[in-house]
């Protein structure tokens, strides 16, 4: 089984070897959000975000889930000057409960 930090957590695995399609682990908008313009240190790497964010790279996909109108490419999209939403640390540990 997937740990709870990854985008495949609450994907069924079939046979006990194979995942089932991706069952979406949704990070839904939340006033509290802060629109951030990609700085040129994390250019294509949401994983370095994630980890100076959230303590943890494994989230990467968090910024993808929350931006699905902007990112729609994880890494490729992910560019200096594009501006996405970022949801707060304790939110994303209460939603996807970590």
């Amino acid at each position: 089984m997937a740990s709870n930090n990854s985008p495949y957590y609450k994907t069924r695995i079939i046979n006990g070897e194979y995942l089932d399609i991706l069952t979406i682990r949704p990070v839904p908008a939340d006033p509290d959000d802060l629109l951030y313009s990609i700085e040129p240190q994390y250019n294509y790497r949401p994983d370095l975000l994630a980890h100076d964010l959230y303590g943890s790279s494994k989230l990467w996909w968090v910024f993808t889930q929350r931006n699905l109108d902007v990112l729609s490419d994880p890494v490729y999209d992910f560019r200096v000057g594009t501006s996405i939403y970022l949801p707060k640390n304790s939110r994303i540990k209460d939603v996807l409960g970590l």
